[in-house]
């Protein structure tokens, strides 16, 4: 399928000029250590000396899996769409994070295997994926579709900035088996313990996972990898970070699950990432891995393993305080101090 064409995010000239900006604050020199390279993608990402943040918006994809039906996950199927109703009732750790930073808050549902909760968004494909340890999760033409929903979805939203977040059980088993193929790593270098898993969960999901990809080994292009593990959230994610890269937005990835969207994106339309900040290094433990992988390092690492945007709410306070530090803070000439010799 057909991607739009990514801005030139590297730009010398523009980069030249944020970087004189913010050494010639009142500050030593590189002080404000990681919110200054902060501050300078986000300029890059806008193609603007002094960028702006206008209202951002928290989108949690939500969606159910077939391979849930295979014990990989801690929590029982029927968690997503009770989930998605505390979400939508303001009672979710993201509905208070969104809350307290002022950030607008969609649920969107790519696939709950549940009627569509009052209040949501509807970016429905089927009632979860089938049963990836069997067969592809999804036909080339719900993939397609998803993304397509994904991209039409950032189309409509309005501000600069996009915060993703998601929920579905059993979404880090689809999540670990894309890290598995984009990345080639082992496939228990992929896998954690999700929701909570005990030792002997752990080792059932494992199990699981490597017979999903027996069931798909013929999956090579990103799109046909994306339909045989995926989940119907992860794809629809992509197609938003997609869109939301080529218009210029803001993309604050969350944890685990979101990373593998950004990566899907990634594979799909090559260069989406230099619109992408990474919130926060998850506790699930392959996604330092993967972060390394991809060559990115994540704001904060406090810890964090409950999806939902969560991590990506509690990174946005950064990133406006790098956009105003850059377009307030006066410079030693402006304000009359002297310099450093």
């Amino acid at each position: 399928m057909n991607f739009p064409d990514l801005p030139a995010l590297a730009e010398p000239s523009l980069s030249a000029r944020v970087r004189h900006a913010l050494d010639h604050k009142t500050k030593p020199l590189g002080a404000l250590g990681r919110i200054e390279a902060l501050a300078l993608q986000i300029a890059l990402i806008q193609g603007v000396e002094r960028p702006a943040l206008r209202a951002p918006q928290l989108v949690v994809y939500a969606a159910d899996h077939g391979l849930s039906r295979r014990g990989v996950s801690a929590f029982p199927r029927e968690v997503t769409p009770q989930m998605v109703a505390n979400m939508l009732a303001g009672g979710a750790a993201v509905s208070v994070l969104a809350r307290q930073q002022g950030l607008a808050l969609s649920i969107a549902d790519c696939g709950v295997d549940a009627p569509l909760a009052e209040g949501a968004i509807d970016l429905r494909i089927a009632p979860g994926t089938a049963d990836a340890s069997a067969g592809p999760a999804m036909s080339l033409e719900q993939a397609g579709r998803a993304l397509r929903n994904g991209m039409a979805l950032v189309e409509r939203l309005p501000g600069n900035a996009l915060l993703l977040g998601e929920m579905g059980i059993g979404n880090t088993s689809a999540a670990s088996l894309l890290m598995q193929r984009l990345t080639g790593l082992s496939l228990v270098d992929c896998v954690g313990r999700g929701t909570g898993l005990d030792d002997a969960g752990l080792a059932r999901k494992l199990a699981v996972l490597e017979q999903a990809l027996a069931a798909n080994v013929a999956a090579q292009a990103p799109l046909e990898l994306a339909a045989s593990l995926g989940g119907f959230e992860i794809l629809t994610m992509a197609g938003s970070v997609i869109t939301a890269a080529a218009q210029r937005r803001v993309i604050v990835v969350d944890g685990f699950i979101t990373t593998a969207a950004a990566a899907l994106a990634q594979a799909l339309c090559p260069g989406v990432l230099t619109a992408c900040v990474f919130a926060h290094r998850s506790a699930e433990g392959p996604h330092a891995l993967w972060l390394q992988g991809l060559g990115v390092r994540p704001l904060l690492d406090l810890d964090l393993r409950l999806g939902e945007g969560s991590g990506a709410a509690l990174a946005w306070p950064l990133l406006t305080a790098a956009c105003a530090l850059l377009a307030d803070m006066a410079s030693f000439e402006s304000a009359g101090v002297s310099n450093r010799d």
